[in-house]
């Protein structure tokens, strides 16, 4: 069966979980349209909004009184790849049971490798999270050594960089999933960048991984027929 990797673009997928859900709902049509056509689907996707807004919001807790904990950037990536994953298995489920296809789905929460001389970390150019005065910005910058910059005049953000990807951790895991016929939704939102250290550990990076260039890596190591970029 030929395999056929979609990327999603996160801009498409809304500006709130409720936007979301019913746009996917769209999309799992043109998804299952592909999988009636002899396809075996693989979804990547972005999560630019998505990941901003749970940066926002976790910042704006950590900050304001609410005695949350602050929450690294790489973990604010892996939640949205949980809650853009369930919502697309979801629509995904509900049309293939529409069209009566037994098929499985599944999200694999996904980490890529990134190597940590990338010389993006030294050019840091993406903007995440909220916006700060200059005051707040250089006594965040003392205490965490963020990097921030001003933002078209409204305000100080936070940047982090936007390095290649190099390896696909979870790839063996998807494969075994593509081989069984199931509907693998994967690299959420570029992967969840991590650097390898000397004993072969993984640890998060503050980084945004393109989207495209993880699901362009990910058609190259599953061998798929194409590469299909929705935005």
């Amino acid at each position: 069966m030929k395999r056929l990797v979609i990327a999603l673009g996160g801009n498409a997928l809304g500006n709130n979980a409720e936007e979301q859900l019913q746009l996917v709902k769209h999309t799992a049509k043109t998804i299952v349209d592909l999988v009636e056509e002899g396809y075996n689907v693989i979804v990547g996707h972005g999560n630019g909004p998505q990941v901003g807004m749970i940066n926002l919001a976790m910042d704006f807790a950590a900050n304001n009184g609410a005695n949350t904990p602050f929450m690294p950037f790489a973990e604010c990536g892996a939640m949205s790849q949980g809650y853009i994953g369930y919502h697309l298995q979801q629509s995904i489920r509900d049309e293939l049971k529409t069209r009566k296809i037994n098929k499985n789905v599944a999200t694999v929460v996904t980490q890529v490798v990134v190597d940590k001389d990338d010389e993006a970390f030294k050019n840091l150019t993406k903007p995440v999270g909220m916006f700060y005065t200059k005051e707040e910005s250089e006594k965040i910058a003392a205490e965490k050594g963020f990097t921030f910059v001003e933002d078209a005049g409204r305000g100080y953000r936070r940047v982090v960089a936007s390095p290649q990807p190099q390896e696909i951790v979870e790839l063996e895991t998807v494969k075994q999933l593509v081989d069984n016929g199931t509907i693998v939704i994967t690299v959420g939102g570029g992967g969840i960048p991590v650097v390898e250290n000397e004993d072969g550990s993984l640890t998060g990076v503050a980084a945004v991984i393109d989207k495209d260039r993880s699901s362009a890596k990910l058609a190259k190591d599953l061998d798929a027929e194409m590469l299909v970029i929705l935005t």
